[in-house]
């Protein structure tokens, strides 16, 4: 797969667009640069949940301990994904909370 974000010239290029869009300046002058980085930690993050975890997660033979592990990898790539969606106050009307991003529980 093409990865989208992930030189630096799509990068600078995307920010350079986000800080034109009326709807990214109101959040101040960083946003862009937040939210850019947000799009390209969820490129990385959802393209290896769905290229290498979904996949081992569909396969049969993965079972007992191996199991485990790859749902608690899973379990924290999506952590991860929660993180870059509550980052950039853009988003933040998604969930105006973060106290849902808290570890509590067994782990």
């Amino acid at each position: 797969m093409t990865k989208l974000l992930q030189t630096n010239e799509a990068f600078r290029n995307l920010v350079g667009r986000l800080r034109t869009a009326p709807v990214i300046a109101r959040y101040g002058p960083a946003e862009a640069e937040t939210l850019a980085h947000a799009f390209s930690d969820l490129e990385e993050s959802l393209r290896k949940f769905l290229d290498e975890q979904l996949p081992r997660l569909a396969d049969p033979s993965v079972q007992g301990e191996d199991l485990e592990d790859l749902l608690l990898d899973i379990r924290e790539e999506f952590r991860h994904v929660l993180y870059h969606l509550h980052d950039p106050q853009f988003f933040r009307l998604l969930e105006p909370t973060h106290e849902w991003l808290a570890v509590n529980g067994p782990t």
